[in-house]
């Protein structure tokens, strides 16, 4: 490839590209998976696209059937493109969004969306003992969502405000990272039972690619035991109602 021709790639002047020109950039920039998906996602869209506003997700039956198989003892929550959460077990909101309602899911003006949680809620952000690198994971997650759907207008209105609403990730956006979270540590700090470490895993439905089920095991004894008294607890007390999340996390000390 010349110098010239990259030059034109840069400047989107170079007409369709193939898969295996966007294969070989990617190998000379030593790009990751994700990276490389972000990268052949970004080359096959338009340059300026068209914001379309989609009707609300819906989890798929399917989905939902998994879910309900797990019962009350394994946290899991189902969650769309943009990270609201589309549904969740008494275990997985007991462990993760324990200060909402538990039936805020149901509702699409309500659903409770876990990167405004993570960036503008401090309830939400004491919880995570990790939360510089799980913030970094959902940023670079957003940007790979962004780099699939850019004519996505509701996501767009969520990464502006984010961007506007906290410093946090307006600087994160800015670093351009890109990332797929499909496995991961969660070190917790919960407000009922203390320190909990578990590990996220996500289960990918083919028949609604861009929802997934994000499933929550415990890392050690001790986190077992905890998973053990929460999710005990979220079967028979009353949660309380959800709270207001309009505080920015650069109030946050």
């Amino acid at each position: 490839m010349s110098a010239g021709y990259y030059t034109r790639l840069e400047q989107d002047q170079a007409g369709t590209v193939s898969a295996q020109v966007i294969d070989a950039i990617a190998r000379v920039l030593r790009l990751d998976p994700a990276e490389t998906a972000h990268l052949h996602n970004l080359a096959g869209q338009p340059a300026v696209p068209r914001l379309v506003r989609d009707e609300p997700e819906q989890p798929h039956p399917r989905v939902l059937t998994l879910l309900s198989s797990l019962g009350d003892t394994m946290p899991a929550v189902v969650l769309g493109r943009r990270g609201d959460v589309l549904a969740w077990n008494h275990a997985g909101h007991a462990l993760v969004g324990e200060h909402l309602d538990f039936t805020a899911p149901d509702d699409p003006a309500r659903r409770p969306s876990i990167p405004r949680l993570f960036f503008l809620d401090p309830l939400a952000r004491d919880l995570y003992r990790n939360w510089d690198e799980l913030a970094r994971v959902h940023v670079g997650y957003l940007r790979l969502t962004a780099g699939r759907y850019p004519t996505d207008a509701r996501l767009a209105e969520l990464i502006g405000e984010l961007a506007i609403r906290s410093t946090t990730f307006a600087t994160l956006w800015a670093a351009a990272e890109v990332a797929d979270c499909t496995v991961g540590p969660m070190d917790l700090r919960h407000p009922t039972v203390g320190r909990v470490d578990v590990d996220y895993q996500v289960w990918l439905q083919p028949d609604s690619p861009d929802h997934r089920l994000e499933i929550y095991t415990a890392r050690d004894a001790s986190s077992a035991d905890a998973l053990r008294l929460l999710t005990a607890g979220s079967r028979t007390h009353r949660l309380p109602a959800m709270v207001d999340t309009e505080t920015s996390d650069d109030t946050h000390a």
